[in-house]
């Protein structure tokens, strides 16, 4: 088959394209005992009877499941719920925005695809133009989104250790290079894959560097406040029109949904809602649906800070301290978590890549995420990128705890290699 070079680009070998093929093949087959590799959240059960009461709700409306299935919701997203999540945003978190400054999308991928080739690539003058990350490592799905190449540049961080095998990544903002080939900047808060939550003074940082360049501060918050509130730091929701904040309500616990948020000023909305009409006619309307009522009643919030963050953190201590305890004399670290539910495990000098080493727990049902694809931007050598592995700790505690199990047998047979 002979394709375009958008053809070849978008159907090549990628990190987001094996994570999400695990996905799936877990969910249909036998061969995997311990799927720790997936971004999928916990079916956490006072959320789902949350879900589950309000389709049922909506089937005994006279409009509300008809509406929700079978009208084709406005491009920006559907109004209802848009209206409502303004309002909640600026009764929770202090904001001033309306449905002019919120457009939803088909997921927080589509998203990243939309914002990042408005922002980067090359422009009518010529110019061409990237996505900055300051804080490497990064998401595995911002990789291959770039409908030109060289499309990310990232800045190595700051390594500090931490005592009892965690350590923290940090912003160098000594070596943060501001140039002028900059189209935004963005990084995600909490970071997937690692858990780290950059500090409000960090941000604030950020925040000034973004408005001297007259380039826009992308905040992805789709784990963060203040829904699903999987963060277990203090951190300020923050926006103003020189930011793009991205939430989602996938890590809520609906994932199928297909439901991206960007709150952003309304030029930015205006193209959004324009991409949005011309790729897909108009977003997925179900989720919205779904959580209107709860986002009208501010019950969201009660369930993001009462059920699920409490559910995240304490699954985050226990695996925490199993690897802590099966790994205690090797030379290995875990990322502090302060969010998401991902453990970002090092293993320092470890004389196998971290392909290799998901292959090998791959062999033995464990499904893990290589580090080496988290590091979209980095195009120098770095040893540091092949020692690293994502793992999920939302599945439940006998499949977390069975699988670190196996990680930390494998490693000891890997660093017995050295």
């Amino acid at each position: 088959m002979n394709l375009s070079a958008f053809g070849e680009k978008f159907t090549r070998k990628s990190g987001i394209l094996q994570l999400m093929d695990d996905l799936g093949k877990a969910a249909s087959g036998d061969d995997v005992k311990y799927m720790l590799g997936g971004g999928n959240p916990a079916h956490i059960p006072a959320v789902q009877d949350r879900f589950r009461d309000a389709v049922l709700r909506s089937l005994d409306s006279d409009s509300s499941f008809e509406h929700m299935v079978g009208d084709y919701p406005a491009p920006q997203g559907e109004r209802r719920f848009v209206s409502a999540l303004a309002n909640l945003l600026n009764r929770e978190c202090g904001w001033s925005v309306g449905p002019e400054n919120v457009a939803l999308t088909n997921g927080s991928q589509t998203a990243f695809f939309f914002l990042f080739n408005l922002f980067a690539g090359t422009f009518s003058d010529g110019i061409h133009k990237k996505i900055l990350f300051p804080l490497a490592p990064e998401y595995i799905g911002y990789a291959d989104v770039g409908l030109s190449e060289d499309c990310f540049i990232a800045t190595r961080p700051e390594m500090q250790l931490l005592g009892d095998h965690i350590f923290k990544y940090r912003i160098d903002f000594d070596g943060l290079a501001i140039t002028d080939d900059l189209g935004a900047i963005c990084l995600s808060r909490p970071t997937n894959p690692t858990g780290n939550v950059i500090t409000d003074n960090e941000i604030a940082k950020l925040r000034a560097l973004a408005r001297e360049s007259d380039i826009p501060l992308i905040l992805d918050t789709a784990y963060g406040s203040p829904f699903p509130g999987i963060i277990f730091t203090d951190a300020a929701p923050v926006w103003d029109e020189d930011l793009i904040v991205c939430m989602s309500l996938s890590k809520l616990g609906l994932p199928a949904a297909r439901t991206g948020i960007i709150i952003a000023k309304p030029e930015v909305i205006d193209a959004l809602t324009a991409l949005n009409a011309i790729i897909g006619l108009a977003p997925n309307g179900i989720g919205g649906g779904l959580v209107t009522d709860m986002v009208n009643t501010g019950e969201i919030i009660r369930l993001s800070n009462e059920v699920i963050k409490p559910y995240y953190q304490q699954k985050a201590d226990q695996a925490v301290a199993q690897l802590q305890d099966e790994l205690a004399d090797l030379d290995f670290y875990i990322h502090k978590p302060e969010g998401a539910f991902f453990l970002w495990l090092w293993f320092k000098g470890i004389p196998i890549g971290s392909q290799e080493f998901y292959e090998r727990l791959k062999a033995r049902g464990v499904l893990v995420v290589p580090g080496h694809y988290f590091f979209p931007g980095i195009n120098e050598p770095w040893q540091h990128t092949q020692e690293c592995l994502r793992v999920s700790y939302a599945m439940d505690d006998e499949v977390v705890s069975g699988g670190l199990q196996i990680i930390a047998e494998e490693a000891r047979k890997a660093y017995g290699e050295i």
